[in-house]
């Protein structure tokens, strides 16, 4: 299986959504899931995650190191089984860059409800913390849904 998580810049959102749910898909035997974030715009590409989403992680226990920002599309698009986008401005610049069938929100799977992941850029601390509550609920049911979607489930 193939996931990507998409967000504007990849420096802070999917490169968070990223390294936790890595953290959940490896801590779940479902380390052969190949997992990777993107961003839709280029301007960062090559760069670190931004510093705050960073320590974030790093405080919350993640090692957020070996991340450098890419642009999607990452290899062939049509590759992918699900490319996730962190709110409404990605997924429709996604249209058409993904396969219809498995091009969803990422918050699709939040068990609060669906919504968008807020882009913390431009506010504090506070707002990463958030994103990073909001990742990390998703990603367990992230990867409910790919465990119990896998033959023999």
């Amino acid at each position: 299986m193939r996931i990507a998580v998409v967000c504007l810049g990849n420096i802070c959102r999917s490169p968070m959504a990223e390294v936790v749910l890595r953290d959940r898909l490896d801590g779940s035997g479902l380390d052969d899931v190949d997992l990777v974030s993107a961003g839709t715009g280029g301007w960062h590409t090559g760069e670190k995650m931004d510093r705050r989403a960073a320590a974030t992680l790093l405080e919350a226990g993640y090692d957020p190191e070996r991340h450098r920002a890419r642009q999607w599309p990452v290899g062939d698009p049509e590759t992918y089984d699900l490319v996730l986008a962190m709110d409404a401005d990605n997924l429709a610049d996604l249209a058409g860059q993904a396969p219809e069938s498995g091009l969803r929100m990422f918050r699709d799977f939040d068990p609060e409800g669906p919504g968008d992941v807020p882009d913390p850029y431009y506010g504090g601390a506070e707002g990463f913390r958030e994103v990073l509550s909001m990742v990390e609920r998703t990603s367990d049911a992230i990867v409910a849904s790919v465990a119990a979607a896998r033959p023999g489930s």
